[in-house]
């Protein structure tokens, strides 16, 4: 993201795993297959948001080594795109049907409360926060293009800028993505294409809307971000490449095989080829086409590679993400750390002077985004739940006044 962009990661916990009929085109699970996916909640893939945001915030504090904060925002997006398409289909296995409103109403509550507050915040700090990397809008423009998760749309294909809310271009990238992907997944497995027809046509989106992105590239002006790394055509390429992840891992040979050794090595390879990328290239990523139309669509793959490993194995790099205190951070504060860093970097940046400097901006940053987290999204969940209990409540005592009557 600028996500740093990360976007803004989906957190999603996983229910038990249950013992259902198989999708549409799998084959019927067997006694030695691997357990579903998110049979359980990966801490692993909790941990790997951490160190995905922290790439992000160290890109934006212009920490020497990590000039490809791009990388954090690949593996988020490659992140959302794996774990969506893993709940869509473990819910059409589990109930025979994926409820499209109840999906797009769960996210809308996830993610928009804190992305209002932000808003709120930049447009009461507008005047010293607002034209933070260049503004093109009015502070009310560029509020309603954040909260409409337009960000991307405008960037890409206008050449403009959120100021302060700039940032918000990669979370309508993945706004739009679950608008778009939940629906024609279902209707795709409705009229019966099998797995494998889906694995061949997610792959051939990776890879001509790769090939789009290297012809759509244009040489930015002054080092610019070119504009074609916000637009939806390089964006779709992770989001894409996890999608494709959950597909092969919702087969039960693919899982099997993914247990033992294969799932180590892709653990190992996939870790070393981020972690290659992120401090291999510099700062002129931006003036390379093949940046946009190879390396960041490989690096998405590698990135699928991890996950799958993660998911599969536990591995001493999938312990180290699961410490407690590593994974709590990216279920409970990435997003909001995403959301937040750059307003506290507009703010107190100039104040931030040498290395020192950026450590403190960076504890600060990160101290503001735990308050936001605990201030905002938490109560908003504890509210959900109590929704979801009452509702619990009065379906149990409606069955139970109609057994009595019956």
């Amino acid at each position: 993201m600028t996500r740093t962009a990360a976007p803004a990661p989906a957190q999603t916990t996983a229910p038990a795993a249950e013992t259902t009929a198989p999708a549409a085109g799998t084959t019927a699970p067997t006694r030695s297959a691997a357990p579903a996916p998110l049979a359980h909640r990966s801490l692993a893939l909790d941990g790997l948001r951490t160190i995905a945001i922290v790439i992000v915030i160290l890109y934006h504090l212009h920490v020497p080594q990590f000039e490809g904060g791009w990388i954090g925002v690949t593996v988020f997006f490659v992140l959302s795109g794996y774990l969506i398409t893993t709940l869509l289909l473990r819910e059409r296995r589990k109930t025979g049907t994926v409820r499209l409103g109840s999906f797009w109403w769960k996210r809308l509550l996830r993610l928009y409360p804190a992305l209002l507050a932000l808003v709120v915040a930049g447009l009461l700090l507008w005047n010293w926060v607002g034209d933070y990397k260049g503004a093109s809008f009015s502070a009310g423009e560029a509020a309603f293009i954040a909260l409409t998760y337009t960000g991307n749309l405008f960037r890409s294909f206008w050449d403009t800028t959120q100021g302060v809310f700039a940032h918000t271009w990669s979370l309508s990238m993945e706004e739009q993505f679950y608008l778009v992907w939940p629906p024609v997944l279902v209707l795709l497995l409705a009229t019966g294409r099998r797995r494998r027809t889906l694995v061949i046509g997610l792959s051939a989106v990776v890879v001509v809307a790769s090939a789009a992105a290297w012809m759509s590239y244009r040489t930015p002006s002054g080092g610019s971000t070119p504009d074609v790394y916000f637009s939806p055509v390089l964006g779709v390429v992770p989001l894409a490449t996890g999608c494709l992840l959950a597909l092969l891992l919702d087969d039960d040979r693919v899982r099997a095989f993914a247990s033992g050794l294969a799932g180590h090595l892709s653990t190992w390879v996939g870790a070393a080829a981020v972690i290659g990328v992120q401090f291999w290239i510099d700062d002129d990523w931006t003036e390379h086409a093949w940046t946009f139309g190879l390396l960041m669509p490989v690096t998405g793959v590698f990135a699928a590679v991890l996950i799958g490993g993660l998911v599969s194995v536990r591995t001493p790099v999938s312990a180290a993400l699961s410490w407690s205190p590593v994974a709590w951070f990216g279920r409970r504060v990435s997003y909001s750390a995403y959301l937040w860093h750059p307003l506290v970097i507009a703010l107190l940046g100039t104040f931030a002077i040498g290395w020192l400097g950026d450590v403190w901006l960076f504890a600060v940053a990160v101290l503001v985004a735990i308050g936001a987290a605990y201030a905002v999204e938490v109560p908003v969940e504890k509210l959900r739940a109590r929704a979801r209990e009452a509702r619990r409540l009065v379906a149990e005592d409606r069955a139970a006044r109609s057994a009595a009557t019956s």
